[in-house]
């Protein structure tokens, strides 16, 4: 293990952190030198030393190892975190402690959307800026621009869009790894833009409009609003949130796909099927329900919010239009089943996501079949391909790892005096990287109020589900290190 090699390129993804904390001080400078300045500033600098001594010192080196491209993608998302706090410790401003800068930084990166901030509007517009900026250099994950930008890494860049992508992403790409890579940032910047016109349209300011776009496309969740979308209260804004978060719920691949003419698009995909019809039908009957229990007048007006709020979770967004913590246990069941199964692979979501709920529902009916038809030789397929029993029972251990980490996160949280659906809620919502959940963190509520060894814990349960488990636990086998 070359640590000399892996430190170098962490430095380049901090380079990248403190281009974003450069921009963010321009908006404080353009904005009258706004109190977000000098710890933007200051962020940079700290920033860009630490980035820079690697380049220095460090000689490139085009091949590096699969263990060390793992420790590279995760050493860029922890260092990612740390000077992500930077600013926020800096500034203060009666929110922000050590622990409250850490928590907030480590859900902005991992696309969470949980804040610990009651007064979110208290803060300068170049911190609401970097605090988006966090979610967006973490949508597609930190090492994906630094893959872009370095033109010149070799067999590198194939060994770290392996460490960085699941093989479940990686299935509806036919390209090589600098090409997933142009595709991936291109769908990423075009959605962006196109939301941010679009919210602009429906009438948010620019400032705000780019903000909730980076959120959005992210799949993260903070807003520049204390209300989240609710403040607003503009079914224009909500419908063009509303499309663009089933949108970025996709597979980045096959919406490029689709948009080129290609023939693998996504009305051919079993999964986005499968996702989409969730949607419908799982939102038409939280809308009958809030409906027939009279939370709100019309069956309209029940679907425009159960609506927007399901896919909120689906997709592990985390915006807010109301206060699902009020509403029936039925829609509570069903938000809480969809923030486990959430979205597509090759998405910004979090979670176990749709395709393996789809690959081990399959597998089942599979052994099921055997069991009656011991001779039979019966492969599961996905579109009509086998699927390798390799590729399942990655899919089944990912599973049962998921469900044990947040079984786990549930026991910790119940040690600390937390109500057991606070505590699940605490635990599920940092893992599937939701946000928002039920209980004391409900869609209307923050995690300000929780203990600090639960705000860390949390931090580290967003990490593992953002690292979808195996990538961050790879760092604790030390033998293969050497």
């Amino acid at each position: 293990m070359r640590f000399n090699i892996v430190i170098r390129y962490i430095g380049v993804v901090l380079l990248l952190n403190a281009l974003f904390m450069l921009i963010a001080a321009g908006i404080a400078l353009f904005n009258g030198m706004d109190t977000g300045f000098y710890p933007l500033l200051l962020g940079f600098f700290l920033t860009t030393a630490l980035g820079s001594f690697p380049l220095i010192f460090v000689e490139s080196e085009r091949n590096i190892s699969s263990r060390e491209g793992y420790l590279i993608v995760v050493g860029s998302w922890i260092a990612a975190c740390f000077t992500g706090m930077i600013p926020y410790t800096l500034w203060g401003g009666g929110e922000f402690d050590l622990a409250d800068a850490w928590f907030e930084s480590v859900s902005g990166f991992s696309t969470t959307g949980a804040t610990i901030l009651n007064q979110v509007e208290a803060l300068p517009k170049s911190l609401l800026f970097w605090r988006s900026s966090t979610h967006w250099l973490g949508g597609i994950g930190v090492v994906m621009f630094v893959m872009l930008i370095l033109p010149a890494m070799g067999q590198a860049r194939q060994t770290l869009s392996n460490a960085q992508l699941s093989s479940l992403a990686k299935d509806n790409f036919r390209y090589r790894a600098h090409k997933i890579v142009q595709i991936l940032l291109v769908v990423y910047l075009g959605l962006t833009l196109l939301q941010t016109v679009c919210l602009r349209i429906a009438g948010m300011g620019w400032f705000d409009a780019l903000n909730h776009s980076f959120s959005t496309i992210a799949t993260g969740g903070f807003s520049t609003k204390n209300a989240s979308i609710a403040y607003f209260d503009s079914l224009a804004i909500e419908c063009v949130i509303l499309f663009f978060m089933v949108v970025s719920g996709l597979h980045f691949g096959l919406i490029f796909a689709t948009v080129t003419g290609r023939r693998n698009n996504v009305f051919r995909s079993e999964v986005t099927r499968f996702y989409l019809f969730s949607i419908l039908v799982a939102g038409i009957a939280i809308a009958l329900a809030l409906w027939k229990g009279s939370f709100y007048e019309t069956v309209g007006e029940s679907l425009r919010y159960g609506m927007f709020q399901l896919v909120s979770v689906m997709t592990t967004t985390g915006f807010a239009t109301a206060n699902s913590n009020i509403w029936p246990p039925f829609v509570i069941l069903i938000l809480i089943f969809f923030s486990f199964t959430c979205a597509c692979s090759g998405s910004t979501s979090g979670g176990i996501k749709a395709d393996r709920f789809v690959l081990s529902f399959k597998s089942l009916l599979v052994k099921i079949r055997q069991i009656q038809h011991p001779n039979a030789i019966i492969r599961v397929k996905m579109n009509e391909v086998p699927v390798s029993e390799n590729l399942i029972q990655m899919v089944n251990a990912f599973i049962l790892l998921y469900l044990l980490f947040v079984i786990l996160g549930t026991l910790v949280c119940t040690v600390f005096g937390l109500d057991l659906m606070t505590a699940f809620s605490v635990s599920f919502s940092s893992m599937s990287n939701v946000g928002p959940g039920f209980g004391e963190i409900g869609s209307t509520a923050t995690f300000e109020h929780l203990p600090v060894p639960v705000k860390l814990f949390s931090s580290v349960l967003m990490l593992l589900g953002r690292l979808e488990i195996f990538g961050l636990i790879q760092i604790f086998y030390y033998k293969a290190w050497r």
